[in-house]
């Protein structure tokens, strides 16, 4: 049996120099693990889910792992790194 593959999502909005630089941190952890990023402007993801905004739009960029805060403000790599592999099922890179 396989292990399911982990989701990262990261919760960003427009003009948000941090968040940039977090997407492209995450496209290159992500990519050593063949997994997509995903990306969720909480402004324009508040006309239908509005709790993302007043949750998370102080804080931003915010790294989700399944669904779950990872970290905030900064990628935390090494962790994610070692997460990922967790879920994985696989030594670290």
């Amino acid at each position: 049996m396989s292990n399911p593959s982990p989701t990262v999502t990261l919760l960003t909005r427009a003009g948000c120099g941090l968040c940039s630089t977090a997407l492209e941190q995450l496209r290159t952890i992500c990519g050593d693990f063949g997994l997509p990023v995903a990306t969720v402007d909480v402004d324009e993801a508040a006309v239908s889910e509005p709790e993302l905004r007043a949750e998370y739009g102080d804080r931003l960029p915010v790294v989700l792992l399944n669904g779950r805060e990872h970290s905030y403000f900064d990628v935390d790599e090494p962790r994610l790194r070692a997460d990922l592999s967790r879920i994985a099922g696989r030594d670290g890179k």
